[in-house]
């Protein structure tokens, strides 16, 4: 007797066609989850969380500043996967997802410096010290604004995901130097409170509320990018016959001329 067996084309959603579909169905759940743990998340850091016996109310900044600087190395370190996946694979839509990541990873390192500024100016007594990890965030925001830069600067899309790809790959490098910065050199930043080998230096509440936070920010990213590549995909796809049979491209009939 013999047996069929489906196999899984991996593939399939790798044509922007198929993932201009898929996007549509996925955004709106993944805003309106967002919406809710953030909602809850703020709720935990701003009223339920206790006040911090060293830092007072001012701590209360790390339920946005954390999240944010995750989120800001996180985004780059997507920007690069799909960015070795377009090398790879030469795939339309890889180019589409990196750049659709990039404004929001750049927002993600801006928040994280400003929202760090805000933080050090009572506990540093400065808004800006060369400290390592804020230098090395810094970076990163400039190869956020360098790729979204050279990205639009160049007319040829095929051009132009290839020579974005190359600074999001090279540019991962400062990802690891973010994150191990306070064990590699002596710099004002406190050491991870939260890690995956010990236990959180943090009551639950804080934690918890930090956690929504990161949660909410992930959903939001991911609802942004998907609604961002959709329009990418009408942009560059607009002259093939799919596109132009979409109820939400075809001109409206009955217009005034």
């Amino acid at each position: 007797m013999t047996t069929s067996r489906t196999s899984i084309n991996w593939f399939y959603y790798a044509a922007p066609q198929n993932f201009y579909g898929l996007a549509a169905k996925l955004w709106p759940w993944c805003a309106a989850l967002g919406s809710l743990l953030g909602l809850a998340g703020l709720w935990l850091g701003f009223a339920v969380a206790p006040t911090d016996f060293q830092q007072g109310e001012g701590y209360r900044i790390i339920f946005v500043h954390v999240p944010v600087s995750w989120m800001s190395m996180v985004v780059y370190l997507a920007m690069a996967f799909w960015s070795i996946l377009g090398l790879t694979f030469n795939t339309r839509l890889a180019g589409m997802m990196t750049r659709a990541l990039a404004p929001t990873g750049a927002l993600f390192a801006f928040l994280s410096l400003w929202t760090g500024a805000l933080w050090g100016k009572p506990m540093w007594g400065a808004w800006w010290v060369w400290d390592a990890r804020l230098t090395s965030e810094l970076i990163l925001f400039f190869l956020y604004l360098g790729y979204i830069a050279l990205t639009s600067a160049i007319d040829d899309t095929r051009r132009s995901d290839r020579a974005g790809a190359l600074i999001a790959i090279v540019g991962a490098i400062n990802v690891p130097i973010i994150y191990f910065s306070v064990k590699w050199w002596n710099t004002l930043h406190q050491g991870a409170s939260v890690s995956l080998t010990q236990a959180p230096s943090m009551a639950q509440t804080m934690l918890w509320g930090m956690l929504l936070m990161a949660l909410a920010f992930w959903a939001y990213t991911v609802a942004l990018v998907l609604y961002r590549v959709r329009t990418l995909i009408l942009q560059r796809e607009g002259h093939t016959a799919w596109v132009q049979a979409l109820s939400e491209v075809k001109p409206t009939t009955g217009a005034a001329a």
